[in-house]
């Protein structure tokens, strides 16, 4: 009777593993995170994170203030992580399309 309890037993956790559906990954989910791990990994570089195009001032060679370099910052982050999070909800969603765009203007924002 103890043998067909261990079977029963076996039986029915494996019933139970296999009914519990393993999490959805989205299309781009692995390529989101191993970029989020490198822009991890880069936070210790001082030139590394969000960057945006150069502005009509600074083209006509005038110099920046801190405080516009500090907006300018603010600005490329919000956009980093906006385009980021747009990524994320298009990988959810299962949009293979849309997500990978997202995700390469993200690393195309981002400096190493």
């Amino acid at each position: 009777m103890e043998a067909g309890l261990k079977t029963s037993a076996a039986l029915i956790a494996t019933a139970v593993c296999l009914g519990i559906a393993p999490a959805k990954a989205g299309p781009c989910t692995t390529a989101i995170a191993q970029f989020e791990q490198a822009v991890r990994q880069s936070a210790g570089y001082p030139s590394a994170g969000p960057m945006a195009p150069q502005s009509i001032s600074a083209q006509l060679a005038r110099q920046p203030t801190p405080g516009s370099v500090k907006r300018a910052e603010g600005r490329a982050q919000a956009t980093f992580a906006a385009t980021l999070a747009r990524a994320k909800r298009l990988d959810a969603r299962g949009n293979r399309t849309g997500c990978t765009r997202a995700l390469a203007a993200a690393k195309r924002m981002y400096n190493f």
